[in-house]
């Protein structure tokens, strides 16, 4: 019998709002300024095929798929075309911005992980990763995915500091959907036996929240 395998949730569903440059923070390239980067206008979506190889969202989600895991992302209307590039339509899980009776629809990291856990609920665990780190190797995802085997919840961690993913095996599915708002999933590892996997790897800590992080990785020629 195939042996089933943990699922790559990547959240690429946030509105990015410490990022101030031009566009969503996801969409920036990685050798290029903030400033030049163009908004996600349905004309600069059609670009993002020349840019595929280079931005924050397309290295991040290369890193997920180099992993030869199962990948499904959580992202929003706007993003969805520039994921899809990268992603089968079917893995995609797209967050409406607005609900049946035109409400704003909720935002925050417990949503959407609990949205990718559900797409994603034969999976053999889950590992948690967000759109927003293209230094994360695909080795360290795979520790993680290791670890689930033995525990119910593990961690990525570097020189004693707590980074991502966060993997998390299939007896926590329940506690994965009942999710909510930006709590993410520190109240799970809190309240079940976490294992930290120390990894070489200090992308496992890089995030791109702002255009001076963005500033910091260019200067690094990533």
């Amino acid at each position: 019998m195939t042996k089933r395998r943990p699922a790559v949730v990547v959240l690429a569903a946030g509105r990015g709002i410490r990022f101030h440059g031009s566009g969503h923070k996801l969409a920036q390239r990685l050798g290029q300024p903030a400033e030049t980067m163009a908004g996600l206008e349905p004309e600069g979506a059609a670009d993002f095929a020349d840019l595929s190889q280079d931005t924050v969202l397309s290295r991040s989600l290369r890193h997920a798929i180099d992993s030869g895991l199962p990948v499904v992302v959580v992202t929003t209307p706007k993003l969805a075309p520039l994921v899809q590039r990268w992603v089968a339509s079917a893995d995609v899980v797209v967050r409406p911005d607005f609900d049946a009776q035109g409400r704003p629809t909720p935002v925050g990291m417990g949503y959407s992980i609990a949205a990718g856990v559900s797409a994603s609920g034969d999976a053999d665990g889950w590992l948690i990763m967000p759109a927003d780190m293209p230094l994360l190797r695909p080795s360290s995802i795979l520790a993680v995915a290791a670890a689930i085997e033995q525990y119910p919840a593990a961690f990525a961690q570097y020189k004693g500091r707590q980074g991502h993913p966060v993997g998390f095996s299939p007896e926590l599915y329940s506690e994965l959907l009942d999710l909510q708002g930006d709590e993410g999933a520190r109240r799970i590892l809190a309240r079940y036996p976490s294992q930290a996997v120390e990894l070489d790897d200090p992308g496992i800590l890089v995030d791109v929240d702002t255009v001076e992080d963005l500033d910091r990785l260019r200067s690094q020629k990533v």
